[in-house]
């Protein structure tokens, strides 16, 4: 379980998070909804330790992470899987090379034990046989796929996306809507969604969370959302969100 209570944070003059709680509950995709550059991604990093909020408490697994150790932070992040809103490649490795990265450092697997991982983790993404392509040769939405490869090849706990469908067309968008479902499935895993999109939200969220002007205005189920009277939800369901 994840809990942030009271999160304050401020760069500078700007007051991003105002006094910010949420829970998310196991094997729960929660999709958090706002406008791009609100401070979203900001809690992603908070939550792995990242980022140090103000003040609050940021609780995982019923441990505080805000007065963690850097050894115990390290820990931590070996329970999630992280998707970046870019996917963040390694231009300069292989596909097998980008996935291969974290099993090497942060497991005991041996060589023949992570090739069956990366060809597993290639699998649950419908990827084969790309091992060897560079990540320059690749589409934006195979790019964000073999970032969800490598965000689970260590089968995290939980899994935190970063806008996971900006920068995509609707048809490529959905396919990778249907995998975040298909992982939660098959791993079990409790995720944490940024986006400014309202159907990848609707479509892959159980609970929702819209974040405007450093707080959340309202958390709640798809209905609590489309049934609200507030008209600052009722924005981000007629899509008006300036990006």
């Amino acid at each position: 379980m994840i809990q942030l209570t009271n999160i304050r944070k401020k760069f500078g003059d700007n007051e991003v998070h105002k006094g910010i709680n949420l829970e998310v509950h196991p094997n729960e995709t929660v999709v958090i909804i706002g406008k791009s550059g609100g401070g979203k991604s900001v809690m992603l990093k908070m939550i792995i330790g990242l980022i140090k909020p103000d003040s609050g408490s940021i609780v995982v697994d019923d441990k505080e992470v805000t007065t963690m150790t850097y050894k115990q932070l390290q820990r931590l992040r070996f329970k999630f899987g992280f998707l970046f809103q870019g996917a963040a490649l390694f231009d300069s490795m292989t596909v097998g090379e980008n996935i291969e990265l974290a099993l090497r450092r942060h497991s005991d697997y041996k060589d023949g034990d992570i090739r069956e991982r990366v060809q597993y983790a290639l699998n649950l993404v419908n990827l084969e046989n790309v091992e060897s392509v560079m990540p320059s040769s690749l589409s934006g939405g195979m790019k964000k796929r073999v970032g969800l490869a490598r965000a689970i090849a260590l089968t995290p706990k939980y899994m935190l996306y970063d806008e996971p469908t900006t920068g995509l067309d609707v048809e490529t968008a959905d396919g990778i809507n249907l995998l975040i479902n298909e992982l939660k499935k098959t791993l079990g895993v409790t995720s944490i969604v940024v986006t400014h999109d309202i159907h990848s939200a609707f479509v892959i969220g159980d609970r929702f969370a819209i974040f405007e002007n450093g707080k959340f205005i309202l958390t709640g189920t798809k209905e609590d959302i489309r049934n609200s009277p507030d008209d600052n939800v009722q924005k981000y369901i007629e899509s008006e969100i300036q990006t």
